[in-house]
């Protein structure tokens, strides 16, 4: 079996827990690693004569890839199955973007324990057909329902979606003025400070154990595993903060700005008359019920029409200087247990790093909830005043923003960050995204957007309509 991470993306967790998996089950496994391009994925597989080949991926520009990939694998005459797996995949997407590209069987993975039994169907001779069978009619139903839905689903033009803005009075609270204006830099961040913000309950979840920390230590079912695990995690943690096998750098800053309709302008200094960048932001176009604004982050900044200054903030972070050292070391020993859970540590320290310096900001560089007090729950359930997304989640989905991003503060040179031709973020550790601080910001998800609104944004990007579809694939509420 081969595995790999296409290309413009770096994460692999999920990849190397399915080949541990597998090997146990006597499969022989080719990891190719991350960022493999389809023609070393196509020239290795025929190479070695694969029985199944297994794509993986995180962020949302591995959908379009894997569909490319797909059809690579059709053109060249392949006909081995092809499995699909990752944290952005789903059936759904499987159904409709990708099994359609390629007549070899194409199956839809949903975690680490089912790959055994997939491919087991997959290399039985008695059960291949019929379970081929049953997941291509699966398959069709999940198009022919999407194909239904999508017909009944509503939408406005991006002019009505704009006119149905979240509304703030922007002269009843005057924005607080960061402690300084500009960026500055986090280099060998304490691990000790993190340690206790540590979110363990996606930890638990990257190893396929279901449940809520601390609760799930003393479940019925996984309990016994979880108890080993997070025994074993602490261990190795206590290690790493005690030999400094892992360092955390980050970078942060606050920018003056205003909104201009649904871009948010951040200028060089407060007198706010050269504009530094300009972030681009995406409009909700699903008809809303009455009261229900269609949302944007422009909206929770102030207008400049309206004279009311206002700021944004900007952050990458990172508790992954010294992962690949440390997982090396460990692969060297054949010690995969601890290879992956090192990672996995590392994506921990990495939340636990943001969400620190997101609760300094609030408390201290801007200062605008100096009173606060949320104990470890209440961080990770967002009780706090103020958001901050990231691009190429749901509220801000586009991936190419990061770029804008990384120039203002510098990353690369200031955190030891860097962004993949996908935007992936290496290390894998990281975090980055805007800070918004006003009460009525909020999560959301930007959801399908119409064409309208695609080659308005593309206009603002200045890119190609075709480059900006490629980008917000999955956001699409029309085929291209």
């Amino acid at each position: 079996m081969l595995l790999a991470t296409v290309k413009g993306d770096v994460h692999d967790i999920g990849k190397n827990i399915v080949g541990v998996v597998l090997q146990c089950n006597n499969y022989e496994v080719i990891d190719l690693g991350v960022m493999v391009p389809s023609a070393r994925i196509l020239e290795t597989a025929k190479r070695e004569q694969v029985d199944i080949i297994g794509l993986s991926g995180l962020i949302t520009p591995s959908l379009e890839e894997m569909s490319f990939v797909a059809g690579e694998l059709e053109r060249d005459g392949f006909t081995v199955p092809l499995l699909i797996g990752g944290a952005t995949t789903s059936r759904v997407h499987t159904a409709v973007k990708i099994e359609p590209k390629y007549s070899g069987p194409t199956v839809h993975v949903i975690d680490a324990s089912r790959a055994v039994g997939v491919a087991g169907n997959l290399r039985s001779d008695t059960l291949r057909s019929g379970y081929v069978a049953g997941v291509k009619a699966e398959y069709q139903e999940l198009r022919t329902q999407r194909g239904a839905r999508k017909s009944e689903e509503r939408r406005q033009p991006i002019a009505d979606a704009r006119r149905n803005r979240l509304s703030i009075d922007w002269n009843s609270s005057r924005a607080p003025e960061p402690c300084f204006l500009g960026v500055r830099t986090l280099k060998d961040y304490p691990l000790e400070e993190l340690v206790p913000l540590i979110d363990w309950t996606p930890f638990f979840q990257t190893w396929e154990l279901a449940g809520h920390y601390p609760a799930i230590l003393d479940d019925p079912t996984v309990g016994p595993a979880a108890r080993n695990l997070f025994s074993d995690a602490n261990a190795l943690l206590d290690r790493i903060v005690k030999e400094r096998l892992l360092r955390a750098r980050g970078v942060f800053g606050f920018f003056p700005a205003n909104s201009d309709g649904d871009d948010i302008q951040l200028y060089t200094d407060d007198e706010r008359g050269e504009v530094r960048a300009v972030v681009h932001s995406i409009r909700q176009q699903m008809v809303k019920p009455p009261g229900r604004p269609n949302l944007a982050l422009a909206d929770f900044v102030a207008p400049r029409e309206s004279g009311a200054p206002d700021y944004v903030g900007a952050f990458a972070v990172t508790a992954g200087i010294g992962t690949d050292a440390l997982v090396a070391q460990f692969e060297r020993e054949h010690d995969d247990y601890n290879a992956i859970l090192t990672k996995a540590l590392a994506d921990r320290l990495a939340e636990a790093f943001a969400e620190r310096l997101h609760q300094r900001v609030r408390q201290e560089f801007w200062g605008y909830a100096r009173n606060e007090a949320l104990d470890n729950e209440g961080l990770i359930k967002e009780r706090y005043q103020g958001i901050r997304p990231a691009p190429g989640y749901p509220a801000c989905p586009d991936h190419t923003e990061k770029r804008l991003l990384f120039d203002l503060l510098n990353a690369e040179a200031q955190a030891g960050i860097t962004l993949t031709e996908s935007f992936a973020m290496l290390p894998t550790a990281a975090v980055s995204g805007y800070y918004f601080w006003r009460p009525e910001a909020q999560y959301f998800g930007v959801g399908k957007i119409e064409r309208d609104q695609v080659e308005d944004y593309a206009r603002r990007k200045g890119m190609e309509v075709k480059d900006v579809e490629r980008w917000l694939a999955p956001n699409l509420n029309y085929d291209r």
